[in-house]
């Protein structure tokens, strides 16, 4: 089976060079683009699999690609790089839409590794003989297997991250599950890193599918532990 095509979206041709170097001798087929604009005019015809995308990029900047990448393929990972290692930059490249966050300077062998977790955590929904059973719970429907999911408030469709943290959850329902399970499981990020890239996504599945988000019923906060997910909501 070929190994999937990546888009590297990277104006620095140094870094470009070196990344694009050890992407083939992995095997992977990779297309190299300096700008956003570029890449955007690629994507809806390129067919790739994975966006190793900068956020420091001329004209159109990261941010605003991974926002329009999510508008073109909510589906499609992403992989943010950034010389900018701050957390709230960390959340911000998150909340835009990318699937993992790797900050400058890097090692290569860190950044195959990230690669071939993306790609390996992406497949999951894909294999034959999984499907997922639609989930319904307090007037949501939804279903992993197409990313889509429909509440109260309208019709949403699911980031790949999206439907990783949520079948995370519903495979452990009712589970106290901790922060740092929850990193590491589905984020592949160190257990130790101080983040709120975690929080911040409870809160946007809470916006999503909680009749009263700042009074959640399914996904609920065990405070100083970790979180828990309830399809019959929260015990009385």
């Amino acid at each position: 089976m070929s190994q999937p095509y990546i888009l590297l979206v990277e104006d620095e041709p140094h870094i470009a060079t070196a990344l694009i170097y050890n992407l083939e001798q992995e095997g992977f087929t990779v297309r190299h683009v300096a700008s956003g604009e570029e890449a955007l005019e690629l994507v809806p015809w390129a067919g790739c699999q994975l966006v190793v995308l900068d956020l420091m990029l001329p004209g159109i900047d990261g941010l605003q690609v991974c926002r329009r990448l999510r508008d073109l393929d909510a589906r499609l990972p992403v992989l943010m790089l950034t010389a900018m290692n701050k957390e709230p930059d960390r959340v911000a490249g998150l909340q835009a839409g990318a699937d993992d966050y790797l900050a400058k300077p890097f090692s290569l062998a860190e950044f195959l590794l990230r690669v071939q977790g993306i790609l390996r955590r992406s497949s999951w929904y894909r294999l034959p003989g999984q499907a997922d059973i639609g989930i319904r719970f307090g007037g949501n429907e939804i279903d992993l297997n197409e990313g889509r999911a429909r509440t109260p408030r309208g019709d949403i469709v699911l980031t790949e991250l999206e439907v990783r943290m949520l079948r995370f959850f519903f495979q452990n329902e009712d589970r106290l599950l901790t922060r740092e399970e929850l990193l590491t499981a589905v984020w592949g990020l160190n257990p130790e890193t101080e983040t709120r890239t975690l929080d911040n996504f409870i809160v946007r599945m809470r916006k999503y599918f909680e009749t009263t988000p700042n009074r959640p019923e399914h996904f609920l906060t065990v405070r100083g532990r970790g979180y828990r997910f309830s399809r019959q909501g929260r015990k009385k």
